[in-house]
């Protein structure tokens, strides 16, 4: 299994980006697939995931009405677009996949694959 984040960069506050995530040797569409990101000197966080059936959205309240989490089961793709970004978006942005159960979504010790994370740098 990889995965390949891509998209990240330095952008002004209330700028938008949109972060994607190309993976390979895995059936896609049976996946949870999951953006969590790493502020500096910070712990890993949730960010957005997508379930595997149905496709469902959750978000983490820092991102809601922001960020927009989708993915392309025909071209293995997972996306996320950032918009009016923030200095505190700051971070490292990594997708992920797995098959966790929904009480553990939000934790990064449910997901199996990782991508090799994309920085994303908001200045104000």
């Amino acid at each position: 299994v990889q995965l390949q984040a891509s998209g990240g960069g330095l952008v002004q506050a209330g700028g938008s980006l949109r972060l994607s995530c190309a993976a390979s040797g895995l059936t896609f569409s049976g996946y949870t697939l999951v953006w969590f990101r790493q502020p500096p000197g910070k712990e890993r966080e949730f960010v957005a995931s997508t379930r595997a059936s149905g496709g469902r959205a959750y978000y983490a309240d820092s991102a809601k009405g922001r960020f927009a989490i989708s993915r392309d089961n025909a071209k293995n793709t997972l996306y996320l677009q950032m918009n009016s970004l923030k200095p505190e978006d700051t971070a490292i942005y990594y997708c992920a996949a797995g098959r966790p159960i929904l009480s553990n979504m939000w934790r990064a010790d449910g997901y199996t694959s990782w991508g090799q994370g994309t920085l994303v740098t908001v200045s104000s």
